[in-house]
Parts: C-alpha cells; sequence; structure tokens
C-alpha cells in the first residue's frame, strides 16, 4: 500500500476497493463501507455528551485504527486526543498529525521505549500506562536519552483481571517513582473496566462499575494526601460511559465502537431495558458483500468470509434486511439462508460485523459513502501496527 504516493496511483479492484465519485453499486468487495452520516451523528452525539457532563473524551484509535477517522472525532466531536494500544499504532497517529496520543498499555521492550520516548518529537504529547515500577527506570532513561518527556498515567485493575494495580498503595508507591524520575510526569491514573462491557443488562454492569468507581477514588484520594493530582483519570467504553462521566471521579472517558457499532455491542441493553444500537447509536460500519453464486435454492454464497471479518464475538448480521440470515462462513466465502429465494448473483449485501476493531484491522480501506456515492477513501492507518 505505501508503494504509492497518492490514492489516485491506485486500481480499483486491485489494491483499493472504490474511487470517489463512483456509485455504491460500483464498489468492489468484500470491503469496509462507512455510512458517514451516521458515524458523524454517533460522534457530535458522543462530543455533545462529553462536553455537558464536564469530561473529555479521548477517542479509542484501537478501533479504528485511522487518522481521518481520529481528526472528524477531534473535529465534530470534541476529542482531545486518541488512545492506541500499542507503540506502533501510537507512531501513526502522531505522524499523521495527532497531538496528544496514549498508549493505553504498558511499553517494557527497550526498542519500544526508545520510539515511545521519540514521539513527542513528532509534535505529539506521549502517555503511556505504568504498573509495575521497575518500569520506571526504563522509561525516564529512554526519555532522557531523547531530551523528551513521557507522561505516565498508574494503570488500576479494576475489574477487567488483565493488567494494573489493585491497591491504593501501589498506586501511591509508582506515582511517588513516576514523580521523582527524570524526564517523566506523573499524570494520573489509568482504570478501564474492559470485562463488563458487553454484559447485557444495565443493571449488571452498573454493579461492576460501582466497585470499581469505589476502588478509583480511593485511589484519587490516597494520591491527593500524598500530594499528587491526577491530570488525567481515564476510562469508560461503548457499554459504560454514562457511569463514569456520572462519578465525579472520572474526568476523562476513552469510548472508541461508539463511532461505528457493531453486533456485540448492539446488543447489549439500556437502562430502560432496549438495546444500544436502536435509538443510543446508529450502525455505522458495514462490510459490503456480493452474492456470487446462488447454486443451492435455499441460500446464497457471498464473498465476505472468514478473512474479510473477525467472527470472534459472534457472526454478523445483515442490515435492514429479516428476510436473509448470515448462517456460517469459511475462509473466502459467507452462506447465507435465503429461504424465499430473495437473493440474487451479484446483489450486495451490508453486514454488521460481530467485532469492529479486529475486523478493521483485515482491511486496509474504508470506504465512506454519503447519498449513495464515494465520497472518501481513508486508509486504515495503523493497519497492521501490532508492535
Amino acid at each position: 500500500m505505501n508503494a504509492f504516493s497518492k490514492i489516485e496511483d491506485y486500481e480499483v479492484g486491485y489494491n483499493i476497493p472504490a474511487a470517489v465519485g463512483m456509485d455504491e453499486s460500483e464498489i468492489q468487495t468484500p470491503c469496509l463501507v462507512i455510512d458517514l452520516d451516521a458515524m458523524e451523528r454517533n460522534i457530535k452525539k458522543m462530543g455533545n455528551f462529553a462536553k455537558e457532563m464536564g469530561v473529555r473524551h479521548r477517542s479509542h484509535g484501537k478501533m479504528h485504527k485511522s487518522v481521518d477517522v481520529q481528526k472528524i472525532q477531534q473535529e465534530l466531536g470534541g476529542a482531545c486526543g486518541v488512545c492506541c494500544q500499542k507503540v506502533s499504532e501510537a507512531e501513526a497517529f502522531a505522524r499523521g498529525g495527532i497531538k496528544d496520543v496514549l498508549v493505553s498499555n504498558q511499553v517494557r521492550d527497550p526498542a519500544k521505549i526508545d520510539r515511545l520516548a521519540r514521539i513527542p518529537k513528532l509534535g505529539a504529547r506521549a502517555l503511556c500506562c505504568v504498573d509495575d515500577i521497575e518500569n520506571v527506570a526504563d522509561l525516564s532513561a529512554g526519555a532522557k536519552k531523547h531530551g523528551t518527556e513521557i507522561e505516565c498515567l498508574v494503570e488500576i485493575d479494576c475489574g477487567a483481571g488483565r493488567c494494573g494495580v489493585t491497591t491504593t498503595e501501589a498506586v501511591v508507591k509508582i506515582a511517588k517513582a513516576i514523580d521523582a524520575a527524570d524526564n517523566l510526569k506523573f499524570s494520573g491514573i489509568q482504570a478501564y473496566q474492559g470485562a463488563m462491557q458487553h454484559m447485557d443488562l444495565y443493571s449488571d454492569r452498573k454493579e461492576k462499575l460501582d466497585a470499581a468507581i469505589a476502588q478509583v477514588s480511593d485511589a484519587v484520594n490516597g494520591l491527593k494526601s500524598n500530594g499528587l493530582d491526577c491530570d488525567i483519570v481515564g476510562g469508560g467504553g461503548t457499554g459504560s460511559y454514562y457511569f463514569e462521566s456520572n462519578s465525579n471521579v472520572y474526568n476523562e472517558l476513552q469510548c472508541g465502537s461508539y463511532a461505528f457499532m457493531d453486533a456485540d455491542y448492539g446488543r447489549i441493553l439500556d437502562e430502560n431495558g432496549k438495546r444500544i444500537d436502536d435509538g443510543e447509536w446508529e450502525n455505522a460500519l458495514f462490510i459490503l458483500t456480493t452474492v456470487m453464486s446462488h447454486s443451492k435454492a435455499d441460500k446464497a454464497i457471498v464473498d465476505a468470509g472468514l478473512k474479510a471479518q473477525s467472527v470472534d464475538s459472534g457472526l454478523p448480521f445483515i442490515y435492514g434486511r429479516d428476510d436473509v440470515e448470515y448462517m456460517k462462513c469459511s475462509d473466502e466465502h459467507g452462506v447465507v439462508a435465503d429461504p424465499n429465494g430473495a437473493l440474487s448473483v451479484n446483489d450486495k449485501l451490508k453486514l454488521v460485523p460481530g467485532h469492529c476493531d479486529p475486523t478493521c484491522n483485515v482491511h486496509d480501506w474504508y470506504v465512506g459513502v454519503r447519498g449513495g456515492k464515494v465520497e472518501t477513501v481513508w486508509p486504515v492507518s495503523a493497519r497492521g501496527k501490532a508492535y
């Protein structure tokens, strides 16, 4: 993809799925299509919510891995910066002009620390998470070598059971070490409760967040009593942002999937027992696929199989139709139940992926559509940036 300098150098159907100005019906499949109107409404809605609640929103770039989408989240939604999970991903955003970049993860490998320490030279604020005091000296040495500053958040394990410390004592100990280290700045707390984001019931999610908020509040108070203030108390996802923003503890949300929505998130229920993809957020991301065979009367075969999506969170559903159903897939094929013979060869269907994040990561391009026309084609800027 990087062998070409201009999008005009690409050939539709070979190394790009569409060109600006094409009819939606001409897009080559399978590919990712964004309904630009729906995405923009989602972004504005989250931005307005954060503003009304008096919190910042740092949109999570691991979901879309796109500099272009991130810029829209900042321009239309007021996002203060981006979260990502890997240093190479962070570097892609910084090189693309994003000025405030948090690696919401630990950075331990010496080569990765060295690259992280160089990100400020790209004109970006660079932050990462720490959950081990031994990491502090290495980060300090890396930043000192390049004459830069790395800001650090102490990560709390508030229920996800992955990274992070679990006691206020440990938070304070690491924060003090960061505060005392050369070329590092203690900037606050990372506390994302990822394990509850997809719990169907609102009450179940609230119970988990109530516990997390109490834990984080205790840590913030412990830091304050030791003379350490938090610029950032970050966390919150598409399944929980309303809890963190009402907590009077968190001041920065880290939602990602809300902008696109996927089948798995869509199934969770709001406070009134309503699916969140039925009014709260709109489906804006689709895998466009084409019927390539209908030799069996009761089923159609489409060109979006395993290589076009991730099914870790379940199969996609077919958007806007209840007469056909995506049943299973193999590497290159998807099987669609078509009991009434409603489909024909070359018909196109929009699939809502089960899990948008890993699905986006297997594609090179987004095709942005408005009013039935291709308005833009964006590279998945950090696609494959897993280092």
